[in-house]
């Protein structure tokens, strides 16, 4: 199991004009590409335990980070859990991991390995990262009081690729993998961090792309005007973040397109290496292997360079089944979902089911044996704020009822917000019942401190809801 952190659908083998990506495009064709597929949070702390427990945020109240040992502590919608990688390890699995790959690495003892590095821990958590920033300061020009600072900076840093955690993590696993790992049935997780920011990797990552040959994406200076005021001074307001007309008047959004698209390659270098390494091994006809990102980002799309939204580029990710009984080379449209990542492993593994899981198995859907037309993908962000995606369309719906609607065929920017517009009443009336009708409310040990909404609406939801989960 490969998961990327922050990979959005910049990569080859999804269309790109600009990404350079060999060893994620080989992967595709060798297995089955999800090229719909949808996040269940837009953020990667809750993102990550919804596809570990197999539940939706809001079932689980986790709708912001959580540390990986508080997952299912003293509370009642998660203390029974059983992650994924433990239903393997209860069948008689060997189970392994190293990287990113709940938020922070794993609960205590669910895996044999290093943890999060290998080695000497980075200096800041996904670096190494140089003394000084090299772009950006963290904070929006002129105002150090907006919110916290990120981590988002971009510029070729270190110089050498041994120097970067990704690099030790493909390392670790290559070398369990040709060490035969063990006798017996084996689960390898391995997490990388790139290209989560800062942007930072070697030199030569950086001259695979020039700037003069870099595409950058539609962009509606105005796309706001129609987009709800909780979406747009809210939600998806990251005052920390470089706005798109600030990269615009800098002449600095080809630099982080260029940045970010240089991590991409280099960390689908590391896969190469993991992949190599398994073809070259015992294991290479009985292995099945999943990638997946937990969530998109948006590289100026939208206003912004962030993934915390609900709009298509902060939601949508790579998700690539490969292996044996797998169909080759076949691509699939029909929106699915990360969460049905769980439900598919064991199908896949012939493992018995979880009753309690959220997902549905995409095996069927693999085979052909089952109507993707049908299919829809809920993505949540915060107590009651829900986007539906289907084959046509994008719905979303905030908390104060406000709404957007998009018509993907015609407008697959989602520039144009068609939720008030008398002839779409009634599709968006159906997309509606989609909606979770469960709400719970937020797990006590989840939060999310960068939007100052997400603070008040765990205070106010849950002085509302006690005693009452829905």
């Amino acid at each position: 199991m490969i998961s990327v952190d922050d990979l959005n659908s910049y990569l080859g083998y999804l269309g790109d004009p600009n990404a350079i990506t060999p060893n994620i495009d080989k992967l595709a064709e060798s297995g089955v590409a999800f090229i719909n597929a949808h996040c269940q949070t837009p953020l990667c702390g809750p993102s990550r335990a919804s596809i570990m427990t197999g539940l939706r945020p809001s079932t689980t109240g986790i709708y912001g980070m959580i540390k990986d040992d508080s997952i299912r502590t003293n509370d009642p919608l998660t203390k029974s859990v059983v992650f994924l990688p433990e239903v393997f390890k209860n069948n008689g699995y060997d189970v392994l991991g190293v990287g990113k790959i709940f938020h922070t690495y794993a609960p205590k003892d669910l895996f044999k390995g290093p943890g999060r590095f290998v080695g000497e821990k980075p200096n800041n958590n996904f670096g190494p990262a140089p003394k000084q920033r090299m772009a950006w300061q963290g904070y929006r020009p002129g105002n150090k009081n907006e919110g916290p600072r990120t981590n988002t900076d971009w510029g070729a840093f270190p110089d050498q690729d041994s120097l970067v955690s990704d690099f030790k993590a493909a390392n670790w696993a290559k070398n369990q993998i040709e060490k035969e790992i063990t006798e017996k049935p084996f689960f390898l997780a391995v997490g990388f961090l790139k290209p989560h920011v800062p942007l930072h990797v070697p030199q030569k990552w950086f001259d695979m792309y020039p700037l003069e040959k870099i595409v950058v994406p539609p962009y509606l200076v105005n796309d706001m005007d129609d987009v709800p005021e909780i979406a747009k001074n809210h939600i998806s307001k990251l005052a920390m973040m470089p706005t798109t007309d600030w990269a615009i008047e800098t002449d600095n959004w080809k630099k982080i397109i260029q940045a970010y698209l240089a991590c991409v390659s280099f960390v689908d270098h590391q896969i190469g290496v993991v992949l190599d390494a398994l073809k070259n091994s015992q294991y290479a006809d009985n292995t099945i292997v999943v990638l997946w990102s937990d969530h998109g980002y948006r590289v100026g799309e939208k206003g912004t360079f962030a993934k915390q939204a609900l709009w298509e580029e902060a939601t949508r990710a790579p998700l690539i089944f490969s292996g044996p009984g797998i169909t080759k080379n076949k691509k699939i449209n029909a929106p699915v979902e990360l969460l049905s990542i769980y439900p598919t492993l064991l199908d896949l593994c012939k493992l018995p089911k979880n009753d309690h899981n959220e997902g549905i198995s995409l095996t069927p859907l693999m085979k052909d044996q089952y109507n993707g037309e049908k299919l829809s993908a809920i993505t949540t962000y915060g107590w009651n704020n829900h986007s539906v995606r289907t084959i046509n369309y994008r719905y979303i719906k905030y908390e104060d009822g406000s709404e957007e609607l998009y018509d993907k065929q015609k407008d697959p920017n989602e520039f144009v917000n068609l939720a008030n517009t008398p002839q779409y009443q009634k599709e968006k009336e159906k997309l509606a019942l989609l909606l979770p009708i469960t709400n719970n409310k937020w797990n006590k040990y989840s939060s999310y401190s960068f939007e100052p909404y997400f603070i008040e609406q765990k205070e106010r939801v849950n002085g509302l809801l006690i005693g009452n989960n829905h």
